[in-house]
């Protein structure tokens, strides 16, 4: 969705959609994000205020009648009717919750601070829903290896997979930076991929990946290809789409006994960065750069520890091998 198909959005909205486009760098998808959010939260203070029919399918109210004087009189507690609607009535979890109340903050800082639309920030002192915080799955380093070797190279696309699944548990790389890359991305040891906020980095390739990306390159088809520049095609010679690699990712972990885990190409990102810092010896300041993350932060989910260093951590104190004798009490005592 492009910002000129937002065509219900007020003008200070597009606006705000084209200032986190242009100046802060967000990824269309992001930015489309944005607006679903705050589209739905005004089109559910239209109905909440009465200005749209009781009846009518929340998704159907369109926000062009969104002026900027209803936007004054939006209130933090109308901003707290909505997380209530999105928690009974859309089933929201805390995640999406969170989300939308980050859309939301984003959103009026900007109509404060920056366009200065608005004097007061109505949602300055909205909280975010608090968010579960649960461990990165990922696969083990058995699995992976099992996960490698059920791919048997012999023709184009089965040199094609596994050298993306190579990509993905050696280089921790996301789903949308490994369909972009392009092969004037590549030198011989390094590639330049484009990240999120469309940042650049370096990814740079050990031997594996080496060896994979030859092999591919070595029967990926030239005449007739429609995007020449793409490393990566489809049987239809075009770049390939996020889509079909979940769905060989999902035909490996198959193929590989591991599709009931759960995994898919972002799980495959979290094994890589665990197994570099688990068994590669990976500081997490090298881990950062690698992952392409702002904030060390986000890093440091990545530095769970698994049971069994769990377990060697405690057998390890010096004090447990002391033991206390049991005596038996005399009887009678």
């Amino acid at each position: 969705m492009s910002i000129q198909e937002y065509q219900d959005a007020p003008d200070f909205l597009r606006d705000f959609l084209f200032y986190l486009l242009t100046i802060k760098g967000r990824s269309p998808k992001t930015v489309e994000a944005y607006y679903i959010d705050l589209r739905m939260f005004f089109r559910f203070l239209l109905q909440y205020k009465h200005m749209a029919p009781a009846d009518q399918p929340i998704h159907e109210i369109s926000i062009d009648s969104i002026s900027l004087d209803f936007v004054k009189n939006i209130t933090l507690s109308d901003a707290y009717a909505f997380l209530n609607y999105t928690l009974t009535e859309a089933d929201n979890n805390a995640k999406t919750r969170a989300r939308k109340v980050s859309s939301l903050r984003s959103f009026f800082r900007y109509m404060t601070a920056k366009s200065h639309l608005l004097e007061k920030n109505p949602v300055q002192e909205l909280e975010v829903p608090s968010v579960k915080k649960s461990l990165p799955r990922y696969l083990t380093l058995e699995e992976s290896l099992e996960l490698l070797s059920s791919v048997e190279v012999k023709d184009f696309e089965s040199a094609r997979d596994y050298c993306m699944i190579t990509l993905f548990l050696n280089c921790g790389m996301r789903l949308s930076e490994l369909v972009s890359i392009n092969l004037s991305d590549m030198k011989e040891e390094t590639l330049t991929i484009t990240g999120k906020g469309n940042k650049e980095r370096v990814v740079y390739l050990n031997d594996a990946c080496r060896a994979a990306i030859k092999t591919y390159l070595a029967v990926r088809p030239v005449d007739g290809v429609k995007d020449k520049d793409a490393l990566f095609l489809s049987s239809r010679k075009s770049r390939i789409s996020g889509r079909r690699v979940e769905q060989i990712v999902e035909k490996a972990l198959q193929s590989a006994g591991l599709s009931a885990k759960g995994y898919s190409p972002h799980k495959l990102r979290h094994t890589a960065a665990t197994l570099m810092y688990q068994h590669g010896g990976v500081d997490i300041r090298a881990l950062k750069e690698v992952l392409g993350h702002e904030n060390i932060a986000t890093t440091e989910i990545y530095t769970h520890v698994s049971s069994a260093q769990v377990e060697n951590a405690i057998k390890s104190s010096p004090l447990s091998q002391v033991k206390k004798d049991t005596k038996k009490a005399p009887q009678g005592a």
